[in-house]
């Protein structure tokens, strides 16, 4: 009676367990979360310059405004190769994951920022490559405009799958953000060729025999020298004396 070889039924090795983001990935990918943050707080400011120029049908473009958007050319650009990269890899390390979810928001968050990038591209203006053809420019731009509010929700999805999220970081950013394109847009209704500007001599004749002047050499609006409630709001004392004496009668 021939003995025949028992089929081997040991199991198959385990698969080695690959980190999403290893050591020396979560490099690139500091350097990509950075890059973008920068890169948010940019496109902040210039769509709030350009919503205001659209609302208030005036120019608010200046130096500083060119430089900016020049940063974001560049930012941009720097940031093509290394987001791919971490992409990819990480998009392989997670590839088999047992959460289809996660990897399917994953995916869909690529493309859009493909989306993304590639508007940006086209929107380029350089020598030998020029998208002319309004229309292509105008879906090109509000692709630009509109997919990264679509990233951001995509990334949040994400994340909520993997580690927990650090809201209170992502607020005190946001926060920053905000308050810092606020006071930048607030600069630019300002003109700083008229700061420290003397008023014209002929305005010294209404404050005679004092030498003092307005800005504009004429009288200073009466609804500003009415401000009583406000002044009485921070020197209650000194209003409540000035109220019963005799100068009231005189301003």
């Amino acid at each position: 009676m021939t003995d025949h070889a028992s089929p081997s039924t040991s199991p198959a090795p385990a698969r080695k367990a690959v980190r999403a983001i290893g050591p020396r990935l979560r490099w690139l990918f500091t350097i990509v979360l950075v890059a973008i943050s920068l890169l948010m707080a940019n496109s902040a400011y210039l769509v709030t310059i350009t919503f205001l120029q659209w609302k208030w049908q005036e120019t608010f473009e200046n130096y500083f405004y060119h430089c900016m958007f020049l940063a974001h050319l560049v930012l941009g650009l720097l940031l093509i190769v290394p987001f791919l990269v971490f992409s990819l890899i990480h998009m392989w390390n997670t590839h088999d994951r047992k959460n289809r979810r996660a990897v399917l928001v994953g995916y869909g968050l690529f493309g859009v920022s493909l989306i993304l990038l590639l508007s940006g591209l086209l929107l380029f203006r350089v020598d030998g490559f020029e998208i002319k053809h309004p229309g292509t420019r105008s879906a090109a731009y509000w692709a630009h405009v509109i997919s990264p509010l679509f990233a951001i929700w995509l990334y949040v999805l994400h994340r909520l799958s993997g580690p927990r999220i650090k809201w209170k970081i992502g607020a005190t950013y946001l926060t920053l953000v905000g308050v810092c394109v606020a006071a930048l847009a607030a600069l630019h209704s300002q003109d700083p060729r008229q700061w420290n500007v003397a008023g014209p001599a002929s305005g010294e004749q209404y404050f005679h025999p004092s030498r003092a002047r307005t800005v504009s050499g004429d009288f200073i609006p009466a609804e500003t020298l009415m401000m009583d409630e406000y002044c009485r709001e921070c020197h209650a004392d000194a209003h409540k004396g000035w109220l019963q004496s005799a100068h009231r009668f005189s301003s």
